[in-house]
């Protein structure tokens, strides 16, 4: 569980220096180079991810918590709206006029939804530490850009788009993808 938690903090802090810290982050960028500054950035969140990885896959859970039948419902429905905004994030869509920061809420979702599934000691690190990371960055996201200044309005078929491919996105990873990267159906 140590391992989890260290890779845990380790992609989660460095995903705070751009929002509680951007000066520093914007002085090291300055002095390496804003290509190597975002190489080195992605190689420790990689290392952060693989110790999460890791850290998952050897330790032993304990049961925290059991919700009932219905939980598995809801799950579905709060990874399905997780996914459809963390596409949103990319793309051209009226999501982005309603919801300030799709992606990060998108994770919320998507974390809580597990959370009602998985009650044991480390999903709660994971998907627990998941959705408090991404409320604090989107509390400190708003402090560091003030007002919020909607996008402009674009075609109902863009948001229909963007919902279908979250869709299809969300059938692909539960179908397949899910039990290829973590060895569980979801659904099965």
């Amino acid at each position: 569980m140590t391992t989890l938690l260290i890779g845990l903090s380790l992609f989660f802090l460095l995903h705070f220096v751009p929002v509680y810290a951007n000066g520093t982050r914007n002085k090291v960028a300055s002095k390496i180079g804003e290509l190597p500054y975002k190489g080195l950035f992605a190689l420790a969140s990689l290392a952060g991810l693989y110790l999460v990885y890791k850290g998952w896959t050897t330790s032993t859970p304990t049961q925290l918590y059991s919700l009932p039948a219905w939980a598995f419902h809801a799950t579905g429905l709060f990874v399905l709206i997780g996914f459809v905004l963390f596409f949103a994030a990319r793309a051209p869509t009226n999501i982005k006029r309603v919801v300030r920061h799709p992606q990060l809420t998108g994770v919320v979702f998507w974390a809580i939804g597990h959370l009602l599934v998985n009650g044991d000691t480390r999903s709660f690190a994971l998907f627990g530490g998941f959705t408090v990371w991404a409320l604090l960055t989107m509390f400190g996201a708003n402090r560091r850009d003030g007002e919020w200044k909607k996008p402009e309005k674009v075609g109902f078929v863009k948001d229909a788009i963007t919902v279908a491919i979250g869709v299809a996105l969300y059938v692909v990873f539960v179908v397949w993808a899910h039990e290829w990267l973590f060895g569980m159906k979801p659904m099965g």
